[in-house]
């Protein structure tokens, strides 16, 4: 055949390329542009039905006899930003403020992500140039090596064999393994950040993080101190909110609140080779491999092999579920108490509960 035939081929099959890259671009963005955003300070909210959607209807209900089985108080399924389901029992309605537990940790890695984007910290300088010296029991060249990325990751290195590993006091942060060595769900070490973002800013962290995000999205709650701890607490549909925004990678109904891309990818994928799983202090499902919290073992496999692979996840003690899947444009909240393991995060009841979704939405 003469070279013409092959030339033409080629620009057929270029032109053929930058058409399908184009329409992926053209359907992204069409799917960016379908979700839904209720309107700030407004219980106005858009719904479909599983109907419209196509799902098997016939298993919403049982769906919902497991979940009230399972002592959960809400439970909100959304597709395109609007409600599909919202269901509250077990001593809770709509207007009931519930723990997010350390769903909330979610929550605070967005707003360093916000801190630093504004400049005020950057996550790989020393946790002490925000926290000031001394505020581990560690020597000054051991505190030097920790960054604020050591806190976002549970990788700080510091000993959670302490009787206390809540304990945020200096005599509680006790050196044990190298920075970045070691992946431990360390709390103290989370719990932290609340006060790096406050020595960053030089403001109160429950402020900043009103204005700059709780407030922008409608949200409402509070944060709530329990001895060493700081609880979020709010309605369900705030904690749908802030997954909504999450869905949009952090842009709200057109309105950008966190415009660091690299920052928010980093967020949501992988942090470090020791736990797969694990982002900036948000669950990944689909990797190969996943460390739980109180141990140290790794497990091989997905962390909840019934869910889409590219779900994210914010997950608390007692249950508390915040579920993103962005190749289905879902968010999914569950709070409540204890569904049967009392663990701190990740449990058998993540893949339990999406055995059931499932049979809904597919």
């Amino acid at each position: 055949m003469k070279p013409q035939f092959y030339i033409s081929i080629l620009i057929l099959l270029l032109a053929f390329s930058c058409s399908s890259e184009s329409n992926d671009n053209e359907e992204q963005e069409s799917i960016s542009e379908e979700l839904y955003f209720p309107p700030i300070n407004s219980d106005t909210w858009e719904t479909s039905t599983a109907s419209e959607l196509g799902w098997n209807e016939s298993e919403l209900q049982p769906l919902l006899s497991y979940i009230e089985s399972k002592d959960t108080k809400a439970f909100l399924v959304l597709k395109n930003g609007k409600i599909v389901v919202e269901w509250y029992g077990n001593g809770s309605d709509a207007d009931s403020n519930l723990p997010w537990n350390s769903a909330a940790k979610t929550l605070v890695a967005f707003t360093t992500g916000i801190a630093q984007e504004e400049g005020y910290l950057n996550i790989n300088n020393p946790s002490r140039n925000y926290l000031g010296n001394a505020w581990t029991n560690a020597t000054t060249e051991q505190e030097k090596n920790i960054s604020v990325w050591n806190h976002l990751t549970m990788s700080t290195g510091l000993d959670y064999t302490v009787p206390n590993n809540n304990c945020t006091d200096p005599d509680c942060l006790v050196y044990k393994d190298e920075s970045g060595s070691f992946w431990y769900y360390h709390n103290a070490t989370y719990t932290l950040l609340h006060d790096i973002i406050s020595g960053a800013t030089n403001t109160d962290f429950n402020s900043y993080f009103d204005e700059k995000l709780k407030n922008k999205i409608g949200m409402q709650g509070a944060w709530i101190p329990f001895g060493y701890f700081k609880l979020y607490y709010s309605n369900a549909r705030s904690m749908a909110r802030f997954g909504l925004l999450n869905l949009n990678n952090g842009v709200w109904n057109g309105t950008t609140i966190l415009d660091d891309s690299d920052y928010f990818n980093a967020m949501t994928n992988t942090s470090q080779n020791l736990n797969k799983a694990y982002g900036y202090l948000w669950w990944l499902n689909g990797k190969d491999s996943f460390r739980g919290p109180g141990l140290t073992l790794e497990f091989q496999g997905k962390l909840i092999p019934n869910a889409p692979n590219d779900l994210i996840a914010g997950l608390g003690k007692n249950d508390q579920k915040m579920y993103i899947v962005p190749s289905q444009n879902l968010v999914i909240i569950r709070m409540g108490d204890d569904a049967g393991e009392a663990l701190l995060g990740p449990s058998s009841f993540d893949n339990d509960l999406w055995g059931e979704i499932n049979k809904l939405i597919n």
